[in-house]
């Protein structure tokens, strides 16, 4: 079981199934949702995933890649919790940061690279994509 949360506790989830891919993504969008280089999420089925305090709040965008994407973060502190799109109903990417154990992340791929920034770049050997991947 995956259990995380926002920085104040306000929004806590829960997810009881099999862990996806981990990632890092380099696009603009996630350097400014996250405040940071790159965000890095971990895939996971939406059906076996859920908030067990609080609702976090939505900001729906359209990205580089031209699909909708949605990102879930709490409403009182702004940490980031997840992201969801109408473009792949079958998975969810819960940010790695807000896991209780992060150490549970295994990162596959970066995705985006084309858009990252010259002063931060893992340094893991993974398979990169200049811009977005299907999985």
């Amino acid at each position: 079981m995956l259990t995380g949360g926002c920085l104040c506790g306000a929004c806590r989830f829960e997810y009881c199934g099999a862990v996806g891919a981990a990632s890092y993504c380099h696009c603009a969008d996630c350097r400014r949702a996250t405040g940071s280089a790159f965000n890095v999420g971990v895939r996971i089925a939406p059906a076996e995933f859920g908030m067990v305090q609080g609702t976090p709040a939505v900001f729906t965008n359209t990205g580089d890649s031209g699909r909708a994407l949605s990102r879930h973060f709490c409403s009182d502190c702004g940490s980031p919790l997840f992201t969801s799109s109408l473009a792949h109903p079958d998975w969810t990417f819960v940010k790695a940061g807000a896991l209780d154990d992060p150490t549970l992340v295994k990162p596959e791929y970066e995705s985006w690279t084309s858009s990252e920034v010259p002063w931060a770049r893992p340094s893991l050997g993974l398979v990169r994509y200049a811009r977005g991947r299907e999985a």
